[in-house]
């Protein structure tokens, strides 16, 4: 299993100053969100100099607009390019929403038979993320929102899967059971991984009321030994970077400890 750090986790802080915490930390890799720090320079250039401080595991495509990035197709295409172009492995993208009437993308996402070889290229591997019931009334805004509508989805499109823990504790779904129907399928390859509770996502865990340490447990046992990713709100550290780095020194033991993560040499 690899361990990695979602730069959403420390968004307040530079890029720079993220990766070179994630190093220290002891995290194998990055996983980059496409932000507004992408908007008008050579990214390439950017995620080429970010990699020589640790590896760039993965890239988020955008969830927002940004200026030069189009729409949700462009934005998911020009995330794989720039993905195949710096020789990151793999791209999570956000699945179409209902209440964003993102219905254009959803139409062109249905027209590709073979998502790995028409948008990844069969080098990048082409993730599909759960999303979460938010509001009131715990509603999911997204289209997929349905673990086996989703399933279906993956498999006649050729989908891999961002599992995102927080999200899926969010619905009306009992969290480990839609969990192991996704990990049956053989198509995760990649974890969000933090807790939730109290109508809050992305907690440290323990601060929720997901069997998060049980999860861990399970991919350990099972062989997992793809990438296990911490996405934590930057809210859940401390406001200056000594404390931000001693909080991360103390969850990047507890997820040592649980998935028995060795060091790359």
């Amino acid at each position: 299993m690899k361990l990695s750090l979602s730069a959403g986790s420390l968004y307040t802080l530079p890029l720079e100053k993220v990766f070179e915490i994630a190093r220290d930390t002891g995290f194998a890799g990055v996983e980059v969100i496409i932000n507004y720090d992408f908007q008008y320079q050579d990214n390439l250039a950017l995620l080429k100099e970010l990699a020589q401080i640790l590896p760039i595991a993965s890239l988020h495509a955008p969830f927002m607009d940004l200026d030069g990035w189009g729409n949700k197709i462009q934005q998911t295409i020009r995330t794989a390019e720039l993905a195949l172009e710096s020789g990151i492995p793999l791209i999570n993208f956000h699945p179409p929403s209902w209440l964003g009437c993102e219905f254009k993308f959803w139409k062109w996402l249905n027209r590709i038979k073979d998502c790995q070889q028409e948008i990844g290229r069969d080098q990048v591997l082409i993730t599909i993320e759960n999303m979460p019931s938010t509001g009131p009334f715990g509603v999911n805004p997204y289209l997929l929102g349905l673990t086996s509508r989703m399933i279906q989805f993956m498999e006649e499109h050729n989908l891999f899967m961002t599992f995102d823990t927080a999200h899926m504790g969010s619905s009306k779904a009992n969290f480990l059971h839609d969990f192991h129907l996704f990990y049956n399928t053989g198509r995760m390859r990649n974890i969000h991984f933090s807790d939730f509770g109290y109508g809050r996502e992305h907690l440290l865990p323990g601060h929720g009321i997901l069997p998060l340490t049980r999860f861990l447990n399970h991919l350990r046992e099972t062989g997992y030994n793809k990438t296990l990713t911490l996405e934590l709100s930057p809210h859940e550290f401390p406001d200056h970077e000594e404390g931000i780095r001693e909080s991360m020194l103390e969850i990047f033991a507890y997820l040592q400890q649980e998935t028995r993560f060795e060091q790359p040499k």
